[in-house]
């Protein structure tokens, strides 16, 4: 969008809400403020469409729990596994491991796979990057993650910990929700919603019902790199690809 048409926007609505009831003021924090600013600009900006799929993690999450139950003290959480398998299907779909210039004309084309990591901290939300995820096992991918909210949280993470990503992972799985649309992180031009995990019936192999665990997926694309049927492939692979992941630590 042009700054003529944002100078056509009406101005923000200036409202008394004393005149309602008891009100408190407060500015917001540092960076809610920072993160407000790329946000707003990466909504205007970017024409954004979101791809919303189920993929069935049935037999993945039977294999993650058992993984856990053998491995108590190397426990494996959901989102280290897809930022793996996230890593493996840029490989196959190198048009999503890509960054649109400024000038809308130049596109960069990485040879790297950095997956960032939405952490929520009490003071906002920041994206924490693994780098070289496809060369790294699902274990090690979760420990940095780790790491990465622990500092996040506390200490804060540097600049060079929160860019560089390839495409940005944003899981609301541990609260709850059947889909979202996650704002792209620019410059990447796509960015992986998911939700909580949800149980459906499906057609048993005997003509009965198998109850199955499908996981939503939300993938927000910039419409100017990707199109429809790339978004539609990439949530499928993503099922492809945490299907084959049988191994954690390798």
């Amino acid at each position: 969008m042009s700054n003529d048409l944002l100078s056509d926007l009406p101005e923000w609505s200036r409202v008394d809400h004393a005149a309602f009831g008891p009100v408190e003021s407060r500015p917001l924090g540092k960076i809610q403020r920072l993160t407000a600013r790329f946000l707003g600009r990466n909504w205007v900006k970017i024409p954004h469409v979101t791809q919303q799929d189920e993929v069935d993690i049935t037999d993945f999450e039977a294999r993650r729990v058992a993984w856990n139950e053998a491995n108590p003290d190397r426990k494996v959480t959901p989102v280290a596994p897809l930022a793996k398998a996230m890593a493996q299907v840029l490989q196959d779909y190198p048009k999503f491991n890509c960054s649109l210039e400024a000038d809308g004309e130049t596109i960069v084309q990485k040879g790297y796979f950095h997956i960032g990591i939405a952490i929520e901290t009490p003071n906002g939300l920041l994206i924490g990057v693994v780098r070289d995820v496809d060369r790294k096992s699902v274990v090690e991918v979760g420990s940095e993650i780790t790491a990465l909210a622990e500092k996040a949280r506390t200490k804060g993470l540097s600049m060079m910990e929160m860019t560089g990503a390839s495409m940005t992972l944003s899981s609301l799985g541990h609260i709850g929700g059947t889909s979202f649309t996650p704002i792209i992180n620019a410059p990447e031009v796509a960015i992986l919603g998911v939700s909580k995990t949800q149980i459906r019936p499906m057609p048993a192999s005997d003509v009965g019902i198998s109850w199955r665990k499908m996981l939503p997926l939300s993938l927000s694309y910039d419409h100017r790199v990707v199109n429809g049927g790339d978004a539609a492939r990439f949530t499928k692979a993503m099922e492809t690809k945490l299907s084959a992941l049988t191994v954690f630590d390798a």
